[in-house]
């Protein structure tokens, strides 16, 4: 296979279509065609379907486009290493977070540095935030009591309990703590199944016999935290990420293990990808200045 056919895969497949893969490159639509399809016909593999003007990744082409996600990457680090201009820090850093508050510190003072990098931060449970890495669709990912192994980089953030909220008067008579018998009559609203802070809750109640059934699941911390404030049911987050909220009242939880941690991960084999270095230096200087308690 040849580079040239690789590249032409590669930006069909980031750019969503052969004209786009085309104009980026600053080639005609049909080179790029005849590239991708010279790569097909060549090992016997379809890595696109083709539907009218739009095109869609077969599984071997997602299992191709992963790979060259890492080629195209290192390509551009030795260009960088090779340029006068690769002391530059700009481009893109894509965060995933479970909770954006832990790194909101963090980001303030990254961007203060390197004003040339765009930051995307979007939301997502732990297992989402570890497939967006591995799929190169993110470069940091912020997670909940996660043992990344040798494949991540992590660095811890802190911890904090996991403590019950509901809206003001929902539970009587009033209280400070709930017991986990307790939460089997209420309405609870639940996060996805992904979701750390629920697992550890569902973990914790099966130590006890007990088996927590939601009322509602929702996707996403926000979405929980309206549901509950309408006074639809009791839901659940980690201390540290509560914040202030006028709308609702916080009940400690009577149980052993509902501790959440807070990890800083990235893929290992993309240490050496500038943004992904520049944060982690960036995070490492914030907690060194801002210790935070585990």
């Amino acid at each position: 296979m040849r580079h040239s056919q690789l590249k032409a895969f590669h930006h069909v497949a980031l750019l969503g279509g052969f004209s786009r893969a085309a104009e980026s490159l600053y080639l005609t639509q049909p080179a790029i065609s005849e590239q991708v399809r010279k790569l097909e016909q060549d090992h016997d593999v379809l890595l696109f379907h083709r539907e009218r003007k739009r095109v869609r990744l077969t599984r071997s082409g997602e299992r191709l486009f992963r790979l060259t996600r890492q080629y195209f990457e290192v390509e551009q680090q030795i260009g960088e290493l090779m340029s006068e201009a690769g002391a530059a820090i700009d481009g893109e850093l894509r965060i995933v977070a479970d909770s954006a508050h832990h790194v909101t510190a963090i980001l303030g003072r990254f961007r203060k540095r390197y004003p040339e990098v765009t930051v995307s931060l979007h939301g997502g449970n732990t297992e989402d935030i570890l497939e967006q890495l591995r799929a190169y669709e993110a470069e940091i990912g912020v997670v909940g009591d996660v043992s990344p192994g040798k494949e991540m980089v992590s660095l811890g953030l802190g911890g904090s309990d996991i403590v019950a909220f509901a809206a003001h008067g929902i539970l009587q008579p009033p209280r400070q703590a709930l017991g986990l018998k307790e939460l089997i009559d209420l309405p609870l609203i639940f996060r996805e199944a992904g979701s750390k802070t629920r697992q550890k809750l569902e973990a914790a109640a099966a130590v006890q016999g007990i088996v927590l059934h939601p009322a509602i699941v929702a996707e996403g911390r926000e979405a929980v935290r309206e549901l509950v404030a309408s006074g639809a049911g009791v839901g659940f987050v980690s201390r540290a990420e509560y914040g202030n909220d006028d709308r609702l009242e916080l009940f400690d939880l009577q149980a052993d293990g509902l501790h959440m941690h807070e990890t800083i991960v990235h893929l290992a084999q993309r240490r050496d990808v500038k943004v992904i270095r520049a944060f982690m230096d960036i995070a490492w200087q914030e907690l060194a200045a801002h210790p935070r308690s585990v």
